[in-house]
């Protein structure tokens, strides 16, 4: 590149940044004692399949987490572990976890959580960034974390860091295409990225058609090799069938045998785990006879508590020896709704012979799996994350806010103070049916059958003011309920936008004397919106209406729904 070109390039970074300073600095509406006030949040998981199946002492969930945590890569260093999953044009980018021992886990926050090295400001929800892998090389005792992003021209990136918990370096674009990076590390320390791609230009033979290439990696300058990329597998296990999607490739080495694991048919009813093996980490790759190792697509739609979707994994060598697989599955609800979205799902896996198979991934997958030897279950006490049935309460007194709240294209530290009365919320002139940053914190849907509650201090001066809880799958399907004015009279309202058309379906004239209470409680398809005016008596805002809009499989993209604490200067939601 000429240095022409440089510095043509480097102007325009900075002059990117200045207007995106500029944009935020137009929609942050000035801090005011009429902002809304939130308090008191709680979140109660309530679902049957945990009742009816409770743990017994040496016995531990899966999904190990719960809600829109998909695309799971893990790592190890000593009795460490790390995993990662996408979080599209959520923010921070990247969420990623530590445990000691694959079942108790804790949340580190984000990796990407720096506005100005990775900005998702106007990209819609499953853009952002996705697909992570995470390694680490024990030759220069440093963690690599590899990701495609899709919001400000940043490609495939790489940041690095000797310790996860410390914050991560600045992000290094990457001189290739395709998407679903990963890197893998030799024993003579020699590095590789495997990525999916588009077959060589004029080779495509059919839609879905993708091949899985190889780099040689320069460890010094941190960039791929040019001239050294080839295909490895190209379509999937067998080209003359056709498979779609041949994806989220791995590069493993046991036995002095490399073994390539991707993800094939696509990431919905027809996704599977398969493997290959080579001599060398360039090829030529042979399938296993046994492929596919996981998948949960040969069996009836019907079955009870179904588990689906299952695919995109990663193995890692557990505490007791034993080798285990993270990978992505969803839990639908009763009428086959995915609200939860694509979650972290966890098997053993038997790696005795030849190729590795995931222990029961081939079966209809049960919600329990036992613990490895010696660990105790920790789940939901001690700062580890939760899972199964449970209640998160917050009443936002602490600075420092849990890593489950989160943004949506930019950081929620740019709309949120702690006051002494909760979450002050200070609105953008953004409403959230537009693709730009929201004033709205949010945390995950977790569960089908589940309550969030909140505490809300408020009072709306005009039309143009809204508050209340949004629930959202992405910018074009969402319900808003929320309070605001119509004249002089304040309203409570609930809004259902379906492919970015919007309607009221119920309002009320309310009149606002202190806090009010809003709740939205789902039973599998069902949401109930309710609000209690004294404190204690909830009154329904209409009747129940369907989460089907919530869902993915009805929305698209690749997100779950989310449940957010919404304040916008710029409502156009108006009721009746």
């Amino acid at each position: 590149m000429s240095n022409k070109k440089k510095i043509f390039i480097s102007v325009a970074v900075l002059f990117c940044s200045i207007l995106t300073q500029a944009q935020e600095s137009t929609i942050l509406k000035k801090k005011s004692g009429k902002d809304p006030i939130f308090s008191n949040v709680t979140y109660v998981g309530d679902d049957q399949i945990y009742k009816s199946n409770p743990l017994k002492e040496d016995e531990f969930y899966s999904p190990i987490l719960q809600g829109c945590y998909p695309d799971p890569a893990i790592t190890r260093k000593g009795d460490d572990y790390y995993m990662v999953c996408s979080s599209f044009a959520m923010f921070p980018g990247v969420p990623i976890f530590h445990s000691k021992d694959l079942v108790n886990w804790t949340d580190l926050g984000g990796v990407l959580n720096k506005v100005s090295e990775f900005n998702p400001h106007d990209t819609g929800i499953s853009a952002g960034v996705y697909a992570p892998g995470i390694t680490y090389n024990p030759h220069n005792d440093t963690f690599y974390m590899i990701v495609t992003a899709f919001t400000g021209g940043l490609g495939n990136i790489i940041v690095k860091t000797k310790d996860p918990k410390k914050g991560w370096g600045s992000p290094i674009k990457l001189a290739f295409n395709g998407i679903d990076p990963s890197i893998f590390f030799d024993d003579n320390g020699k590095g590789y990225v495997v990525h999916n791609d588009a077959p060589d230009k004029g080779k495509e033979l059919y839609q879905g058609h993708r091949v899985i290439k190889v780099w040689e990696y320069d460890l010094e300058k941190d960039q791929v090799i040019p001239g050294t990329d080839k295909i490895i597998v190209d379509g999937g296990v067998d080209l003359s069938k056709k498979p779609i999607w041949i994806e989220a490739p791995h590069l493993y080495k046991k036995d002095n045998h490399y073994y390539l694991m991707c993800a094939e048919g696509g990431t919905g009813g027809n996704h599977s785990e398969v493997v290959f093996i080579s001599d060398s980490p360039k090829g030529p790759f042979k399938p296993a006879s046994n492929n596919p190792i996981l998948t949960q697509r040969y069996f009836p739609q019907n079955r009870p508590n179904k588990v689906d979707w299952a695919g995109h994994a990663d193995l890692v060598l557990g505490p007791d020896n034993k080798y285990y697989g993270v990978f992505l599955g969803i839990r639908p609800n009763e009428k086959d709704r995915v609200n939860a979205g694509r979650e972290t799902f966890m098997l053993p896996v038997d790696w005795s012979g030849t190729f590795p198979v995931f222990e029961n991934g081939l079966v209809p997958m049960g919600p329990k799996l036992k613990m490895p030897n010696g660990v105790v279950n920790k789940t939901g006490k001690d700062g580890f994350f939760p899972n199964g049935n449970f209640t998160f309460t917050e009443n936002f007194t602490s600075q420092k806010l849990d890593y489950r709240w989160i943004g949506l294209r930019g950081p929620r530290e740019h709309f949120i103070s702690i006051v002494k009365k909760g979450l002050q919320i200070t609105p953008f002139a953004v409403n959230i049916k537009e693709l730009k940053p929201t004033s709205t914190l949010f945390y995950r849907q977790q569960h089908n059958t589940f309550s969030f509650t909140t505490t809300l201090e408020y009072k709306p001066e005009s039309e143009k003011d809204l508050a209340g809880i949004v629930c959202l799958q992405n910018e074009s399907y969402n319900y808003v309920f929320g309070i605001t004015k119509k004249g002089k009279d304040t309203y409570i309202l609930l809004e259902r936008t379906k492919k970015g058309q919007s309607e009221i379906v119920s309002s009320a004239k309310i009149e606002i004397k202190g806090a009010i209470r809003l709740q939205v409680k789902a039973t599998g398809d069902n949401y109930q919106f309710s609000y209690a005016l004294n404190g204690a008596d909830f009154e329904n805002l209409g009747n129940p209406v369907s989460g089907d809009i919530l869902s993915t499989n009805v929305a698209g993209g690749f997100t779950g729904a989310l449940v957010g604490l919404y304040a916008t200067s710029s409502n156009n939601s108006h009721p009746k």
